[in-house]
């Protein structure tokens, strides 16, 4: 049996950088959602939601589609992605020297129906001088991820520790995406998918 076609429904060269780790072929086909977190909305639960909207927007025949949604919870409050410089710069601050939690929505959807979950992970972030905080935002890297920084590349040197899935801070957490592809019917069989036997 074929192994179904994988559609990405987001952007983010990091979940596709995942994907193609792993060795999986697919198609990034982003989805268009509105991404305003509700009035009294959990970081899980909001992650969740929105990831279920990704997965369920677009619809193709004989594909799955996998739906993610990343935000960050600091002391209650959920940090998405900054507007601007200045708003990258706040955030880092805010991080600096402390814990926060990363949330990852995760949905999968195929014509008929839709599964989902989410990932949270603990990371703590060294204490860090003002220039410092400066100087990263300045690279630019902090503008289009939620709660302004990249672990994967100059903000692994900010991080100091990490409790939880590496890859969940990345943007898809691996092991919730390989149980949702079971719950479908697919095995992860290193570098292609095979049905579950």
């Amino acid at each position: 049996m074929q192994p179904p076609r994988l559609i990405l429904a987001s952007s983010s060269p990091r979940r596709a950088a995942i994907l193609s780790r792993l060795g999986l072929e697919f198609d990034a086909l982003p989805a268009g959602v509105d991404e305003t977190i509700l009035p009294g909305e959990t970081a899980g639960c909001a992650a969740e939601r929105l990831s279920r909207l990704k997965a369920a927007s677009p619809a193709w025949a004989d594909a799955l589609t996998l739906g993610c949604d990343t935000l960050v919870e600091h002391d209650g409050e959920i940090l998405g992605k900054p507007a601007s410089p200045d708003e990258a710069l706040e955030m880092v601050e805010r991080l600096a020297g402390g814990r926060h939690q990363v949330y990852t929505g995760i949905a999968l959807a195929d014509s008929s129906r839709l599964e989902s979950t989410f990932e949270r992970t603990q990371v703590w972030f060294r204490a860090l001088e003002a220039r410092e905080i400066e100087e990263y935002v300045a690279t630019g890297e902090p503008l289009d991820k939620a709660g302004a920084y990249g672990i994967q590349g100059y903000g692994a040197a900010v991080v100091s520790s990490v409790e939880g899935d590496f890859f969940n801070v990345m943007g898809l957490p691996v092991q919730r995406f390989l149980e949702l592809l079971r719950r479908f019917g697919w095995r992860y069989a290193f570098g292609t998918l095979r049905p579950v036997e």
